[in-house]
């Protein structure tokens, strides 16, 4: 029942699922919120909707179950105890899962995320227990920092040390703010971790706010997740019920509150000086730094801001230790990461993988290879933040540094996925596009910068580029760089300067040739009827909305170029491949 799976019907096979086992007479409890009637993302999206089936110790998974399936798998698997061969999932299926290592998401998907009961059975609120009777706030931070774990929102900022800096902060009221204002485009990392299993990201919390000796938090969620806000409301009142939360938790003197703050969808407000203003009820604006947060954040006291997937590792760090923490990943990148895995790739969905597994491995034994079996081209990794990877590089390892020298970022987990279909001067002018029109317009290089960046590509996809343009490109873009007030303006040229860098060769035909390779900017397509694969059924000719085709029926019919919008409408109704472009 993760987005996915509801988008996909989730809901109705749910009450099929119920109605069947109600009319076969099998004792079962239905209630609204039962642990074994819903839970969060299983993570292979593509597959959804997702049916766990547990039965006398074993497990069998159906894939893309419609409601009409119900009753048969109850009749035969759960009455005839022979489960249903054809709809089960495949080996593709467990190989998804074969190379993924999961820590944040290993709780994910086993459980209700809205009964408190199921969390606490895993272990839940047990590292907390354990941290605030046994432990000193000193000995978390050295903790976390011995874990080697850096901020999984996209800077990568050591967050054992950035814990301490605010421990050090001497001040009378301390912050602790959950950064859950998940923008990037195709990522859904955060908005998982808390519809699937939101008490991990509450104890998270805790344990960084004794750690820093803070009594006061927020989660900072944009209010186009309902679901994950509905969640993670009821799992703030059930931690308040059980005294998880509030005044004398685990009968301490330690007390800590927890606030939701909506954020209305600025992705800007990711930023987490712009962040702290949306919370203080201003414009989201970044502010100069120093000082940093951790001296001077929130109504100008200290405050740690860690994003969704930091916060959710902490109780697993704390319950099994820095050093089982530390053995996974690289020597600088230590743990695992969770991304989401979209674009042109057979198994679409979420992944966690130790740091340092490549490229190659996550698309190819995860992702299933490129979907429709057509050449990969490249790897966008970190949103409209990050860079475009080439395919000779498929064998990168994924963390932070070697994406950093590639000419991308981890980010907060975006991973997208493009075949030789994808033009990249236009995925360039996608990304700019959607920076340019998130820039808060605060300082100028972002806001006059990125205007330009996307003119100039807009101008090149048009067929109107100049030569010239290239360098001014790359020049521009080095400029917004380095002047750029925040995060969003220093990284919104990566994915022009990665695609200059490695896809040089489209954006000269763009420019000289007044072509696109890819055929997809439509300025620079021309249709055109193959006339000895013309049947003359006439599809072409109704689809048009230009009236650019004429032809009698069942004679080859002709695209007139003057009229012609390159709209594309032919080619899509075209069933014999007649409709060509160039």
């Amino acid at each position: 029942m993760g987005p996915a799976g509801i988008a996909a019907g989730g809901k109705e096979v749910l009450d099929a699922f119920q109605k069947s086992l109600s009319e076969a007479g099998i004792p079962a409890e239905v209630k609204e919120h039962c642990s074994s009637h819903q839970v969060g993302c299983l993570g292979l999206c593509a597959r959804d909707v997702l049916v766990e089936v547990h039965m006398n110790g074993e497990k069998a998974t159906y894939q893309y179950v419609k409601p009409d399936m119900a009753g048969r798998i109850v009749r035969e698997h759960i009455i005839g105890g022979a489960a249903v061969q054809e709809w089960l999932t495949d080996s593709d299926y467990e190989q998804f899962y074969s190379k993924q290592f999961k820590i944040v998401l290993s709780d994910c998907g086993k459980f209700d995320p809205e009964d408190i009961d199921a969390y606490i059975a895993a272990g839940g609120y047990e590292p907390t227990r354990e941290v605030l009777t046994t432990w000193l706030p000193d000995d978390v931070t050295d903790e976390i920092k011995a874990s080697g774990i850096r901020g999984r929102g996209g800077a990568g900022f050591p967050t054992g040390l950035k814990w301490e800096l605010a421990r050090r902060s001497k001040s009378d009221q301390k912050y602790i703010i959950c950064n859950a204002d998940e923008g990037d485009p195709g990522a859904f990392m955060d908005r998982a971790v808390i519809e699937g299993n939101p008490h991990s990201v509450i104890e998270g919390m805790l344990i960084a706010a004794f750690a820093i000796g803070s009594h006061k938090g927020y989660v900072y969620i944009r209010a186009e997740y309902p679901l994950a806000v509905k969640r993670l409301r009821i799992a703030l009142k059930q931690a308040y019920d059980r005294r998880f939360l509030g005044e004398d938790i685990f009968n301490t003197n330690f007390r800590f509150d927890i606030q939701i703050k909506l954020g209305a969808g600025a992705f800007v407000c990711g930023e987490e000086t712009a962040l702290i203003a949306s919370i203080e009820g201003q414009r989201g604006m970044p502010r100069p730094k120093p000082p940093f947060p951790v001296y001077s954040g929130l109504w100008q006291k200290p405050t740690v801001i860690n994003n969704v997937e930091t916060l959710a590792n902490i109780p697993y760090i704390i319950r099994k230790g820095a050093g089982w923490y530390a053995s996974f990943g690289t020597e600088r990148s230590k743990g695992t990461k969770v991304f989401a895995l979209t674009g042109k790739i057979k198994n679409t969905g979420l992944i966690e993988v130790p740091m340092g597994i490549s490229l190659r491995e996550i698309i190819y034994d995860i992702g299933g290879g490129i979907e429709g079996g057509r050449p990969l081209k490249a790897v966008q990794t970190g949103g409209p933040s990050g860079g475009c990877i080439p395919s000779k590089l498929l064998d990168l390892d994924v963390d932070y540094e070697s994406l950093a020298r590639a000419g991308s970022i981890v980010g907060s987990g975006g991973m997208i996925v493009l075949d030789d279909s994808n033009c990249m001067v236009n995925m360039a002018k996608y990304f700019v596009q959607f920076t340019q029109s998130e820039s808060c317009g605060k300082c100028v290089p972002c806001r006059v910068g990125t205007k330009r960046l996307l003119e100039i590509l807009e101008r090149i996809t048009r067929g109107e580029g100049k030569e010239d343009d290239l360098d001014l490109l790359e020049k521009l873009s080095n400029g917004i760089k380095a002047t750029s007030l925040c995060g969003l303006g220093q990284t919104a040229p990566n994915p022009v300067l990665s695609t200059l860098k490695y896809f040089r060769e489209e954006y000269v035909a763009h420019i000289k040739e007044k072509k696109c390779p890819a055929k997809v900017c439509k300025e620079l397509l021309e249709y055109f009827i193959i006339e000895e694969l013309c049947k003359g059924c006439g599809a072409c000719l109704k689809a048009c909305p230009s009236k650019a085709i004429t032809g009698e029926k069942k004679k080859p019919h002709t695209i007139n170029p003057d009229l012609c919008i390159r709209c594309g409408a032919c080619f899509e109704a075209c069933k014999f491949r007649s409709v060509g472009r160039e």
